[in-house]
């Protein structure tokens, strides 16, 4: 017989810090496009276009794009579940592991008055530039907690990790990616005990040493 008598119908806590991560960039980073043009600023260098769990989000630049931003996609790693600081059923401390993609794309272009600006460095220096972006909103103070207080321990920038991103085994020009590995400890809970109410209870409470009951008491809810 099934013991659990409620639909499992919620968000476990993976996919509601996850969906977090993502809320802050796309926030923050409108909010710093805004502060850029009120300082006079070329807002499209604080842009980033934030996605979640895509799996080859930078293909779009593959074919020029008209929009050449740096993209950022937020994707679930894995957890580990700490049993020291969880309960038995109830809540799991839980450290989690969310990636925070950035691509850079660049464009080949000649230098007034001489030289050249290669594409692959370009798309370097952009995706640096999404990097500190996004190191900078995570590790700012108002987000210790993500804003999810009560249900975040911690959060923490692990490591960047620089690659080249490939299709079909071979390296795609032009654009670079990077990688944020975040840190998040929080708490997984879990469907409890529905207790019914109760009516009676019988107790036997044994107290000689060979085991001969002593006293019992029973107790009538019901009337």
């Amino acid at each position: 017989m099934a013991e659990l008598t409620s639909l499992i119908d919620k968000q476990d806590s993976f996919e509601i810090v996850r969906d977090q991560l993502a809320a802050i960039l796309a926030t923050e980073t409108a909010a710093q496009q805004a502060l850029a043009t009120a300082g006079g600023e070329d807002p499209l260098l604080w842009k980033l276009r934030v996605y979640s769990e895509r799996s080859n989000p930078w293909e779009q630049f593959l074919n020029g794009p008209a929009d050449k931003s740096p993209l950022v996609n937020v994707w679930y790693d894995n957890s580990n579940f700490i049993e020291a600081g969880s309960s038995v059923s109830e809540r799991q401390k839980t450290a989690g592991t969310f990636n925070i993609d950035c691509y850079g794309y660049g464009e080949a272009a000649d230098v007034v008055g001489g030289g050249h600006n290669p594409g692959d460095r370009e798309a370097a220096l952009i995706v640096q530039r999404a990097l500190r972006l996004v190191r900078n909103i995570f590790m700012a103070a108002p987000y210790t907690y993500l804003g999810l207080r009560g249900l975040v321990w911690q959060r923490w920038i692990k490591s960047i990790t620089v690659f080249q991103p490939g299709m079909d085994n071979r390296s795609v020009q032009q654009i670079v990616g990077a990688r944020v590995s975040m840190g998040v400890t929080f708490n997984e809970l879990a469907p409890q005990v529905e207790a019914d109410t109760l009516e009676y209870v019988a107790i036997d409470i044994l107290r000689a040493e060979d085991g001969e009951i002593v006293a019992e008491a029973d107790f009538d809810y019901t009337a």
